[in-house]
């Protein structure tokens, strides 16, 4: 192996993940490099893949090791939590990333992406002391701490509470506006009010979601991501050096994310709905939207994806328990040991339409090709697997007070859309 790579491991393995693996062979990082390696080739974003089996994450690996691309691998806590539906969980996801790089020979650096982790109350938020420590102790090297469900002031107040608990050398993301496709978008007043807040008290993201038109799952709307907004709550938060990360890629065209890419400072795309339908071998369009057929049901391909007599038990559990569209999610967890059951072609085949749909959209769309080296030279040139803050404080402590937070957020004009359940 090249001696960069190896001083790499020697130096950029965070330490939760040299405790747990000591032996490895994995270039398991901090969010933090994958998003300074985009920023260094600019115009950039990986995948940060969904890992919501066993087959995307291993598909995902060979993808990205192909492209020569850092990777970001993650799920969210609707998917992976206390109350998940996937197997793949918070607490077993860097084994299985660690296993996989280690069985596959991949060199490219990959962090570890808690995603969604939700904040819906005071409760969630007792929960988390604990919890978020938890995630760290079992691999996990970037967080996304998810308070936009709350009102921007117990958002902003939420996540100051919080992200205390995060090591200062993990990635953290935060979120503005549930992702509610075209309904309650994202302004940059509120964008502006939770990075300020959170700048004043020290805390610097690497990453912001925002509501800015993508839907989670399968999409029934062409309106999709609104670049041109994008782009200017991202230009209006420049002095905090946030970068974007996209949420709900799967429903939009390779055209609209070249734009997301080209015109915005997006590093990180989730992409997760597209991976589990191209594993299972459901036709999806060039962008990886399952194509329905005329009674509403997916098509699945004969030859692509999991064995036709596994579709059938599949589709007739789901009706049996009344599981339509965008809920076949649900059928992860019943159905990822059926999956690794099936005969070794199969299993390779489900593997294989991942990595071609992975390395397909990091070379031809995100613009990734070539980022590994990046992060690997970011992390040398510290010395160090925590390459720290990128912004400095700016904003004055003493203006956001618990007392001022709440009223500056009385100020905010903004429309948040229909109240509902809007997990991933």
């Amino acid at each position: 192996m090249p001696f960069d790579f190896q001083r790499a491991l020697e130096v950029g393995r965070p330490p939760n993940i040299t405790r747990l693996f000591p032996n490895s062979q994995a270039l398991i990082v901090s969010g933090k490099a994958i998003d300074r390696a985009m920023l260094a080739k600019g115009k950039a974003l990986t995948m940060a893949a969904n890992g919501r089996s066993y087959f995307a994450i291993r598909g995902a690996l060979l993808a990205a090791q192909k492209a020569n691309a850092a990777l970001i691998v993650e799920i969210a806590k609707s998917e992976g939590g206390a109350n998940a539906y996937c197997a793949v969980s918070y607490w077993n996801m860097a084994r299985h990333v660690d296993a996989l790089c280690n069985e596959l020979g991949i060199t490219v650096p990959v962090a570890i992406h808690a995603d969604h982790y939700g904040i819906k109350g005071p409760a969630d938020v007792e929960r988390a002391k604990t919890e978020i420590p938890s995630m760290f102790d079992a691999g996990i090297t970037s967080i996304a701490i998810d308070a936009s469900h709350l009102p921007d002031d117990e958002n902003l107040l939420s996540s100051l509470a919080l992200m205390p608990l995060v090591p200062g050398w993990a990635c953290i993301e935060t979120e503005v506006g549930e992702i509610k496709g075209d309904a309650g978008l994202s302004t940059e007043e509120e964008a502006l009010f939770l990075i300020q807040g959170l700048n004043a008290h020290g805390i610097s993201p690497d990453w912001i979601a925002l509501n800015n038109g993508s839907a989670h799952g399968i999409q029934a709307s062409s309106q999709g991501i609104q670049v041109e907004l994008t782009a200017a709550i991202h230009e209006a938060l420049a002095p905090y050096r946030v970068s974007g990360a996209q949420h709900g890629t799967s429903g939009n065209s390779s055209e609209r994310l070249r734009a997301v890419a080209d015109k915005t400072r997006t590093t990180k795309a989730n992409v997760a709905t597209a991976l589990q339908m191209v594993s299972w071998g459901v036709q999806v369009n060039d962008y990886g939207n399952a194509v329905l057929d005329d009674a509403g049901n997916f098509v699945k391909v004969p030859g692509r994806g999991m064995s036709e007599e596994l579709w059938e038990e599949l589709a007739a559990y789901a009706d049996a328990n009344g599981i339509k569209g965008g809920n076949y999610k649900k059928l992860n967890l019943p159905f990822e040991n059926k999956f690794l059951g099936q005969a070794k072609e199969v299993r390779d085949r489900m593997t294989g339409e991942v990595r071609d749909f992975v390395y397909r959209m990091l070379t031809e769309v995100f613009n990734a090709t070539d980022t590994a080296p990046l992060a690997i030279e970011a992390l040398l040139e510290a010395g160090s697997h925590d390459l720290g803050p990128k912004a400095t404080r700016i904003e004055d402590p003493n203006e956001w007070t618990e007392a001022k937070i709440r009223d500056k957020a009385a100020l905010i004009c903004s429309d948040k859309g229909p109240e509902g359940d809007w997990d991933d």
